[in-house]
C-alpha cells in the first residue's frame, strides 16, 4: 500500500492538471494583456471618417472587433487587418460610400505586445506616418506583413531577416528611404517582396538569390543603385521581377535568359551599359518592348522571340550604339520595321510569325 502522504501528492497534482485543462477550454475571450496591447495601438492612430475603431469596445476583443481576429481555442490575437480600400459588413463600407479611407497617426511599439500575430494588414490608410517600429522582428509568427499605401518613412529594420516564417512583405507605396537590409537574405520562406514607389538607396543585396521561394520581386520606382546582383538567376520560382525606374547599371546578367518560370521581367529607365548577349527567347513575356534603347545600349545579340510581346517596335533601337543580332520573331507585334541600323542588316526571320509588322526585310506597309 502506497504512503498517505505520496497519495495526497498525487491527488493535489491531478487537480492541478485537471484545473489548469479546465482554465485552458474555457478561454472565451481575448486576453487582457492582448486587448490593452489593442488599444495602446488604436490610441496612436485617428480615424473620424467610418468609425471602425468605434467597434473596439468591450472586453472580448476576439468579438465584433473590426479587422481583428483571434485563434479559436486560445483567444490570443493572431489578425489584424486593416484595409482603407478592402470594406467589411461589420462598418460603414468604403465602397458603398465611394471613398476611401483615410487615418492619420503612428503604429507604436505596442503592436509587439500581440506576440501572436501572424497576419499585419494596414493598407491603404494614406496618412499613417513615421518609422515602422524596429521591434517587429520580434514577431516570429508573422507570416503577412503589409503596410503598403501609407507614408512610412525612415529605414526597413535591419533585422527583418529575423521573420523566417514570413511569406508576403509589402511595404509599397510609401516613403521609406535607406537600403535594403543584408538580412532580408534569411527570410527563408519568403514569396512575395513588394517595396515599390519608395526611396529606397543602396544595392540590392548580393546574396539576393537566397531567396529560393520568391515569386515576385517588385522593386521599382526607387533609387536603388550599382549593378544586378547575378544570384537572382538562382531563384527557381521568379516569375515577376520589376527592377525598373531605379539607378541600376552594369550589364543585364546573361543568366536571365535561362530563368525556366520568369514571364515578366521590367528594367526600363535605368542606366545599365556594357551588355553584350541578352536571350529572354521562350519566356512567355508580356507587354510592349520598352522605348528606351540610347546611346549606352549595346548587344552584340539581343533575343526576344517566342514570347507574347505586343505594340510596336520601339523606334529608340535605331539609337543604340551597336546591336550585333536582333530577333523578335514569333510574337504579337505590329506596325513598321523602323528604319535604319540595326533593321537594315536583318533578315525576315527576325520578324516571322508575328501579328502585323510590315516594312523591310518584310512586305512593304500599305
Amino acid at each position: 500500500m502506497a504512503p498517505a502522504g505520496s497519495t495526497t501528492t498525487a491527488t493535489i497534482s491531478l487537480i492541478l492538471f485537471l484545473l489548469s485543462l479546465s482554465a485552458i477550454t474555457n478561454v472565451k475571450s481575448c486576453t487582457v494583456g492582448d486587448r490593452n496591447a489593442l488599444l495602446a495601438f488604436k490610441s496612436s492612430l485617428t480615424e473620424s471618417q467610418f468609425g471602425i475603431f468605434k467597434t473596439w469596445r468591450g472586453t472580448d476583443c476576439c468579438k465584433s472587433w473590426y479587422g481583428v481576429h483571434c485563434d479559436p481555442s486560445s483567444k490570443r490575437v493572431t489578425e489584424i487587418s486593416l484595409r482603407g480600400e478592402s470594406p467589411e459588413s461589420s462598418v460603414p463600407t468604403l465602397e458603398k460610400m465611394g471613398r476611401s479611407g483615410y487615418i492619420t497617426g503612428v503604429i507604436t511599439p505596442a503592436i509587439c505586445k500581440l506576440d501572436r500575430l501572424s497576419t499585419i494588414i494596414v493598407a491603404d490608410w494614406k496618412g499613417i506616418s513615421v518609422n515602422i517600429p524596429k521591434c517587429i522582428t520580434t514577431l516570429s509568427f508573422l507570416r503577412v506583413l503589409a503596410l503598403v499605401g501609407n507614408q512610412f518613412s525612415g529605414p526597413i529594420p535591419y533585422n527583418i531577416g529575423r521573420l523566417h516564417r514570413l511569406t508576403v512583405l509589402n511595404f509599397a507605396d510609401n516613403q521609406i528611404n535607406g537600403v535594403i537590409p543584408s538580412s532580408i537574405v534569411q527570410m527563408s520562406s519568403l514569396m512575395h517582396l513588394d517595396l515599390r514607389s519608395n526611396k529606397i538607396t543602396g544595392e540590392i543585396p548580393t546574396e539576393f538569390g537566397n531567396l529560393k521561394m520568391l515569386s515576385r520581386a517588385l522593386l521599382s520606382k526607387n533609387l536603388i543603385s550599382s549593378s544586378i546582383p547575378s544570384s537572382i538567376s538562382k531563384i527557381y520560382r521568379l516569375a515577376d521581377l520589376d527592377l525598373s525606374v531605379n539607378q541600376l547599371s552594369g550589364s543585364i546578367p546573361e543568366s536571365f535568359g535561362r530563368m525556366p518560370v520568369l514571364s515578366t521581367l521590367n528594367l526600363d529607365m535605368n542606366k545599365f551599359s556594357g551588355i553584350s548577349i541578352l536571350n529572354l527567347s521562350r519566356n512567355a513575356l508580356e507587354g510592349k518592348i520598352p522605348d528606351v534603347f540610347g546611346e549606352r545600349s549595346y548587344f552584340t545579340a539581343l533575343d526576344l522571340s517566342y514570347n507574347n510581346l505586343k505594340g510596336s517596335i520601339p523606334k529608340s533601337v535605331t539609337s543604340a550604339s551597336y546591336i550585333g543580332h536582333l530577333d523578335l520573331s514569333h510574337n504579337h507585334l505590329c506596325g513598321p520595321i523602323p528604319n535604319g541600323a540595326p533593321f537594315n542588316h536583318l533578315e525576315a526571320s527576325s520578324f516571322v510569325n508575328n501579328d502585323c509588322l510590315c516594312g523591310s526585310p518584310l512586305k512593304r506597309c500599305t
